[in-house]
């Protein structure tokens, strides 16, 4: 049995800089098989650094208090590029969850005045696998919106993001 107070668990910003508190209480508690991390989210800020899936990883996301939007992409069934961009945005407001299955694209954003706090929970396991991350975001070389590989992050923090097409980095 472990027990933490989520104040106690270390905050470890996403390394994009898309938010501010994000603390892994996954860690605190020494999870093997379930991943689960608290955010709060000021105005303008994100659960993570984009419209992105995990392939290997379904994620659920519990918002205590505030009002949460989500960019939903289609059913992971559908695995053409340009389907992804036929996204559509979800309120999640206080008391409310929302399921992704693994390989559904989405992104959970702050776009109220008011602070949104929330959980994020995924399974199996209290890690994605970096290779079955996947972004969509626009290619400066390709000239539109492609897949984008993510590589795990250095000892400084900093991802490697690369297109799936052409192999260009993204930063």
């Amino acid at each position: 049995m472990e027990k933490v107070a989520i104040d106690e668990a270390p905050n470890e910003p996403n390394p994009l800089g898309v938010n501010s508190v994000r603390r892994s209480l996954a860690d605190a508690l020494g999870t093997e098989d379930v991943s689960l991390a608290f955010y709060e989210l000021e105005p303008g800020e994100q659960f993570s650094g984009g419209y992105h899936t995990h392939h290997d990883q379904e994620e659920v996301f519990y918002v205590v208090d505030g009002e949460a939007t989500f960019e939903v992409g289609p059913p992971p069934e559908s695995d053409d590029v340009a389907d992804q961009e036929a996204s559509e945005d979800v309120t999640v407001g206080a008391g409310e969850l929302i399921r992704f299955p693994p390989g559904q694209f989405q992104c959970g954003r702050n776009e109220s005045d008011e602070q949104v706090r929330g959980l994020a929970i995924g399974a199996p396991g209290t890690r994605h696998n970096w290779e079955d991350l996947e972004s969509i975001v626009h290619c400066s070389e390709c000239g539109e919106k492609t897949s984008h590989g993510v590589e795990q992050p250095d000892e400084h923090g900093m991802m490697q993001v690369y297109c799936n097409e052409c192999g260009t980095d993204l930063f």
